[in-house]
């Protein structure tokens, strides 16, 4: 187990291992970072009960000059799917590598 910025990092054998340990942590507000092969793959959060909003949720990434949220609100109408007939092309595609 790494410890830094209040993360702990451990690989996906060690995770599996220790999982109830790894949780216990979790609950007591530390992230687990899960690697393989050295590499950051996901993250293991607790979970937000008060629902915050998506903008306090990315706060931490704002502050660290991570991310930059849009200037403006979208608002572009999507129009509903068009109804053709024959297969979709996800199932297309799924019988094509069989």
């Amino acid at each position: 187990m790494l410890k830094g910025d209040n993360m702990l990092s451990a690989g996906i054998k060690k995770l599996k291992n220790n999982l109830s340990r790894y949780l216990s942590r979790v609950k007591e507000g530390e992230d687990v970072l899960i690697t393989e092969r050295g590499k950051a793959i996901a993250r293991i959060i607790q979970e937000d009960h008060k629902k915050t909003s998506i903008k306090q949720a990315l706060n931490p990434l704002i502050l660290k000059g991570i991310i930059t949220l849009p200037s403006r609100q979208l608002n572009i109408d999507i129009p509903d799917p068009i109804e053709l007939p024959g297969k979709p092309v996800s199932e297309m595609v799924i019988e094509d590598r069989r």
